[in-house]
């Protein structure tokens, strides 16, 4: 019976929209709308899916099986109702990294153990701990992913002619600017034109397909005008039409260690990435999606790119967005969309490798630009200074070394901080000082002590942050107490380095002839305190429920 209770919950655990709105009154005009809005974000994905494969050291064809199975597969799956998942600019970084160091065969290996992850993390129900990523960290590392982006483009967007294109951002500024006389002034223009294209289609109709159109219109300016330009087809060839086979990749122990840190990285953007584009859509439409069912959505689209040789995917916020503005209802939008991204694959794909690089560069840069979104960057000035720290940390990582570090540090640094502001909350009053303050309870704060009894009060969590704060009330006192009253309503929480604290402090009270009672406590330290025998030690008679009877028992010990 048990075992069939917990499969059940994990078969409801899994709940795909998809499955849910078919149930319902799925309606031909619903269908309509879908169509609609699924061939036009197909149409804005066709362009990106290449863009970010070439921008990732990938193959063009990569970028477009990739938006095909995890748009595909995503959508069926996923728990957002509006999600459109491809490859996506975060990841372009990412993806470089991963290749410059371990190899194609590497990246996807790591593609497939990022989808393993997300499966057991959506599994696991891990989709709400995204929320605990700070602020800063995620405004350091999408600004310095911008950066990059942008540093890796350039050389396209001028035409340089560099042997040897460096991964690392510095080095690559270092040979733009040594090789800056092979400038090519065509593919430079085209660049050019291409930003411009986008700027003034999204300002002046912004429902139209931006990207789609600056590259028709250049592409067809390169191919009339026969400039000399580099294009898909003269780095990489014509593009194939031919399907894909799967193929399991040849995964061992050691493999899996080694690859780990970049699985993890990808699970980890991916993870960020689809859940902050899916709370968007919620945003917009007043949907709830299902983050644990999205994530292992998400998982399985990785798993299925790692085994037909693609790069990885997540959601996607711009595409998303559009799909939302041209009117969709369901997922099935999203399924179209890879559908109209298959059918161009398969029938059309030659015409895509007329596309010159430089317009691929140009739109990459826009979305750099969009995704550095340096007003918000700017704003952190005004927040408080540890916060502006931790973002400027990660950022400079991001650029300088790589996401995994910057996203590393900065959580770590933020900790700290959460830490330390967390202790300075934290405070020790006197019984004097008590009762300067307004009570709640003015008629418990009337108690007249005895000489010999010392009552200090502990505010905010008790935990490693502020565990010496007794050690320094001790320090404090010229004479020990016959009775120290440790007041403990405000201590919502404790943890065991606090608990250890207060062992130190009951047998230094114990050294001096000191009875320790304490008043108040709240119910977590209350089971704290039991199951670490802290009530043993001074007497379970001398843990107090209220300050009245704390009184009486000092008074007590006293006589």
């Amino acid at each position: 019976m048990k075992v069939q209770e917990i499969t059940q919950k994990r078969i409801t655990m899994f709940k795909p929209k998809l499955f849910e709105i078919l149930k319902q009154n799925y309606t031909k005009s619903m269908f309509v709308k879908d169509l609609v809005s699924g061939i036009t974000v197909g149409i804005v994905a066709l362009p990106l899916a290449i863009a970010f494969a070439i921008g990732a050291n990938a193959s063009p064809m990569q970028g477009l099986w990739t938006a095909i199975i995890a748009g595909f597969s995503i959508a069926l799956l996923g728990g957002s109702r509006y999600q459109v998942s491809g490859p996506t600019g975060a990841f372009v970084v990412i993806i470089a990294g991963v290749i410059a160091q371990y190899g194609m065969d590497g990246l996807i290996t790591a593609t497939f153990l990022a989808g393993v992850l997300l499966v057991i993390l959506g599994a696991l129900k891990l989709g709400s701990l995204i929320k605990f990523i700070p602020y800063p960290v995620t405004v350091g590392f999408t600004t310095g992913i911008g950066f990059v982006i942008a540093g890796g483009q350039i050389k396209d967007f001028l035409g340089l002619t560099i042997p040897d294109y460096k991964a690392e951002f510095f080095e690559r500024m270092e040979q733009i600017v040594h090789y800056i006389g092979t400038i090519n002034y065509y593919a430079a223009g085209i660049g050019i034109v291409t930003i411009v294209i986008i700027l003034l289609i999204r300002k002046l109709f912004p429902r139209l397909p931006a990207a789609i159109i600056a590259v028709i219109l250049t592409t067809l300016t390169v191919y009339v005008l026969k400039l000399p330009v580099e294009t898909i087809s003269t780095r990489f060839g014509a593009l194939s039409s031919a399907l894909l086979t799967l193929k399991v990749p040849a995964i061992s122990w050691n493999l899996i260690r080694t690859l780990l840190p970049a699985a993890v990285t990808i699970a980890f953007l991916g993870s960020i990435e689809s859940l902050l584009s899916a709370v968007v859509a919620d945003g917009m439409t007043g949907d709830k999606h299902d983050s644990n069912t999205e994530l292992m959505a998400q998982g399985v689209g990785n798993m299925l790119c790692g085994l037909a040789g693609c790069i990885p995917a997540t959601g996607a916020i711009a595409r998303t967005a559009t799909n939302i503005k041209n009117g969709a209802v369901s997922p099935i939008s999203a399924i179209i969309h890879a559908l109209v991204l298959l059918i161009f694959t398969l029938f059309a794909s030659n015409l895509a490798s007329a596309i010159p690089l430089a317009t691929l560069s140009g739109i990459l840069l826009v979305v750099a630009w969009d995704m550095a979104e340096l007003r918000r960057f700017l704003n952190m000035k005004t927040a408080p200074k540890s916060d502006a720290l931790v973002m400027l940390t990660t950022f400079a990582l991001t650029v300088a070394v790589d996401l995994t570090v910057a996203v590393e540090i900065g959580l770590i640094l933020a900790v700290f901080l959460f830490v330390k502001r967390m202790s300075e909350t934290v405070k020790i009053s006197t019984f004097e000082t008590i009762l300067d303050k307004t009570t709640e309870e003015p008629k418990q704060e009337s108690h007249e002590l005895a000489k010999g009894i010392e009552v200090y009060e502990i505010n905010g969590p008790f935990f490693f942050g502020n565990a010496d704060i007794l050690q320094d009330t001790l320090e404090q006192l010229e004479k020990p107490p016959r009775v120290f009253i440790l007041r403990m309503r405000h201590v919502p929480a404790i943890d065991a380095t606090a608990v250890n604290a207060l062992v130190s402090f009951i047998k230094h009270c114990k050294h001096h002839k000191t009875q320790l009672i304490l008043s108040e406590v709240n119910e977590q330290p209350q089971k704290v305190l039991e199951s670490m025998g802290i009530a043993e030690m001074i007497g379970k008679e001398h843990v107090c429920s209220d300050f009245t009877t704390a009184v009486e028992q000092a008074k007590q010990c006293l006589k």
